[in-house]
Formats: C-alpha cells, sequence, structure tokens
C-alpha cells in the first residue's frame, strides 16, 4: 500500500509540474526566442543542474551498461521530440487546448501494451478512441487558420505518440529495469539535448537570451516540468505500472488550462469545455479498467 501510495504522489506530481510548460514557455515565445533555443536552454540548464546534484549531493556514479545505452538514447530522442513538437504546438493553438489534447496519451498506451503486448483492446477502449476523437474535433478552431490550427493539433497527436512510447519504453525495456530511476531521468535529458544541437546547426544559431527573466524562464522551465517531471515519472512508472500512471496525467492538462486562462488570458467556452471533458472522460475509461500492472 505504501509503494503504491507513494507512486501515485509521484504520478501527480509528475503532472501538475509538466504542465506548468506553458507558464515559462510562452513568456520565452513573447521574447522572440524560438523553439529550439527555448528547448535547447531548458535541456542543457537541467542537464547542468541534474547532473551537479547527482554528482556532489547524491554522489550518483554515471556509468551504466553498455546494453543500456542505445534504449536511453532511444527513449531520450522519443522524450525530447515529444517536448518538441508540443512547443511547436503553443505557437498555433492555445497552450491549455495543445496540453489536453497531449493527454490522449494514455489511450496510446493502451493500445501499445495491447497489440504488441498481451493487454485485451476490448470495446471500452473502442468508445473512448472516439471520445477523445471528438473531443479532439471540437478543439480545434473553425475559422480561416483552420489549416494552422489542424497543424497544431497534428504536432501535439504526434508529440503524444512519442510521449506514450516513452512510457511503455521506461516499464518495458529490459535493459533498463536495473537502472535507478534519478539515473535513467539525467540520461534521458542528456541524449534529449543532443536533438537541439542539432537542429541548430551545432549551436551557431542559438538565440542568447536578453534579460534576466528570460534566463529565470529558461531555468524554471528545466526544473519544474523538466527535471522535477521526468524525475517524478520515472519513479511513478517503475512502482505502480505506466497504464495506472497515464491516468494521473489528468491533472496536467486541468493545470495547463488553468494557467493558460488566468495568467494568459486564453479563451474558455462551451465547446472548449465539453471538447475537454470528452477527452478527459475518454482516457478515464481506459485506464480505469485497465488491469493492474507490476512496477
Amino acid at each position: 500500500m505504501k509503494k503504491r501510495n507513494m507512486g501515485l504522489a509521484y504520478g501527480i506530481i509528475a503532472a501538475i509540474s509538466y504542465g506548468t510548460n506553458p507558464l515559462f514557455a510562452l513568456p520565452l515565445y513573447a521574447g522572440g526566442i524560438g523553439v529550439n533555443s527555448v528547448l535547447f536552454y531548458r535541456y542543457l540548464f537541467a542537464v547542468l543542474i541534474y547532473g551537479l546534484w547527482l554528482k556532489f549531493v547524491k554522489k550518483t556514479s554515471f556509468k551504466v551498461k553498455k546494453e543500456a545505452v542505445l534504449p536511453l538514447f532511444f527513449l531520450g530522442i522519443l522524450f525530447s521530440l515529444s517536448s518538441l513538437l508540443l512547443f511547436e504546438g503553443f505557437k498555433l493553438i492555445d497552450a491549455g487546448i495543445a496540453c489536453t489534447i497531449l493527454f490522449t496519451y494514455p489511450v496510446i498506451v493502451a493500445l501499445i501494451m495491447g497489440i504488441f503486448f498481451g493487454e485485451k483492446v476490448n470495446k471500452t477502449l473502442i468508445f473512448s478512441l472516439i471520445l477523445t476523437s471528438l473531443g479532439i474535433v471540437l478543439l480545434c478552431k473553425y475559422d480561416s487558420a483552420l489549416r494552422i490550427n489542424l497543424n497544431g493539433v497534428f504536432f501535439v497527436l504526434v508529440s503524444s505518440f512519442c510521449y506514450a512510447l516513452y512510457m511503455v519504453g521506461v516499464q518495458k525495456i529490459k535493459s533498463l529495469r536495473h537502472i535507478k530511476p534519478n539515473l535513467l531521468s539525467f540520461y534521458v535529458m542528456l541524449f534529449g539535448l543532443l536533438v537541439y544541437i542539432y537542429n541548430l546547426k551545432f549551436c551557431t544559431e542559438l538565440q542568447i537570451l536578453s534579460s534576466p527573466f528570460l534566463w529565470l524562464c529558461a531555468a524554471a522551465l528545466a526544473v519544474i516540468p523538466t527535471i522535477l517531471s521526468i524525475e517524478t515519472i520515472t519513479y511513478a512508472i517503475k512502482l505502480i505500472g505506466s497504464t495506472k500512471t497515464a491516468l494521473l496525467g489528468s491533472f496536467e492538462p486541468l493545470t495547463a488550462l488553468f494557467i493558460g486562462i488566468v495568467i494568459f488570458n486564453e479563451t474558455l467556452n462551451a465547446r472548449i469545455v465539453f471538447g475537454v471533458i470528452l477527452i478527459l472522460l475518454g482516457v478515464g475509461l481506459v485506464v480505469m479498467n485497465s488491469p493492474a500492472k507490476k512496477a
């Protein structure tokens, strides 16, 4: 019971912390910083801060077995691509709506577990897919910018798919099962950084942050929705499994919607509320009807 409760607590913290992405990313966008530069600073600061903490506070050894390096690289790229596509989505659709669409990842997790790991794909899952699809349609804006908004929806859906693959990988890749969660988190961030180094042509196109406020936003982006989120979600997956952890992700879009509406004055109307409800209901049905998983 204690193990389960700790897993639930970690899952809730992970979801809420990841939902704060817009709080720190949108001011950087407003300051003229591009997506790849924003994410470069996010991952660079996360690697430096977390690495120093592991080395000098936790006295952690960074050694891993050779067979774990490639899976860690794969998970780092997946997590980083999920961040990149989500942040691209922030530029095209409201951040709160983007994070709600991202929350379709528990359905994708259930599908992957059903198709590749023998979990039953039942009528509940099919009904959930219908509900979440309808919810996503309602979140799209029907105006002259339909094409752009659909691009944003597409980016976030692919981000959700990458995030789902990451969650399943953490639980199912055998060579990673004996790696400590904090060490796994560090290497995910380290390898994820490579995506932005490459995109920025080895930092020759990196934009410099022009004010202390922007540096503060970048540092907060590294600590709260990156270090804290990756660390706690890794512990949650290992304690209660990827499916149950996915259910707790419902706190993420709610956090992002709250931030978007209260701080950034994003739109809230009956259509958006109904769309959000459909997505949360659809995902909740899947996870609540999923069998318990061993950590």
